[in-house]
């Protein structure tokens, strides 16, 4: 259940969330000085993660509250929160992006190398990762749309020369996720240096996506506890 279809959480759960969060990315080697996690609060509205050291956050951080309906971002915000914007605008069940810079999943973008799911976790990304062929900042509404719509319904996407985004239908999920393209992209580098990869079928992929909440929740579970 999405955090939109739950009703609104409370505020300092949401923060608390995000911080930990952002600590979990920041150990987990996802992100350094730049990334940012954002959750819906409420049908139209996200509270995201401040312009920060992800590492950094607690409950008590300056975060963002961005009106989907927004003409401009408010004061404080991240400038590529149009990425969260336009994401959650074009997809009503999603509860939290996640965007980061995975370094092995930016390089396979980068030497045009898909990332398939060679193996069962990496099911829970789709037949293949879609990318976003333009390494521009994402800092306008316009961009944020056309990466948006190169996500349509797959819960990842890898942007050529910029990092990734994943979404969920919580703050843990899309981060779990994020940790889980990281490990399929390095399962896909090493397959296609040693020979040429396989990916599991369609029914195995459909078997391992029916369990994706559950053992989601468990790597959440894993990356809070190793931040």
């Amino acid at each position: 259940m999405t955090t939109a279809e739950a009703g609104p959480l409370p505020a300092e759960h949401l923060r608390t969330e995000l911080a930990l969060a952002g600590r979990a990315l920041a150990a987990a080697g996802l992100v350094t000085a730049f990334g940012h996690v954002s959750v819906r609060t409420g049908g139209d509205r996200l509270l995201m993660t401040p312009p920060v050291p992800l590492g950094t956050l607690t409950a008590a951080s300056p975060y963002a509250e961005l009106p989907l309906d927004a003409a401009e971002l408010p004061d404080g915000a991240a400038r590529e929160a149009w990425i969260h914007v336009e994401i959650a605008r074009a997809r009503p069940g999603t509860g939290a992006i996640c965007r980061a810079q995975p370094p092995a999943a930016t390089a396979l973008a980068a030497a045009g190398v898909p990332i398939l799911p060679l193996h069962g976790q990496g099911a829970f990304l789709g037949p293949e990762v879609p990318v976003l062929d333009d390494a521009v900042l994402v800092r306008d509404r316009a961009r944020g749309r056309a990466l948006a719509d190169r996500l349509g319904d797959s819960p990842a996407l890898v942007m050529r020369g910029n990092g990734a985004v994943t979404t969920g239908a919580s703050v843990g999920e899309a981060v779990a996720l994020m940790w889980v393209l990281e490990a399929a992209a390095r399962m896909n580098a090493t397959a296609a240096a040693a020979g040429t990869p396989i990916p599991l079928t369609p029914a195995e992929q459909r078997a391992w996506r029916a369990a994706a909440p559950e053992l989601l929740a468990r790597i959440w579970s894993h990356l809070r506890e190793s931040s």
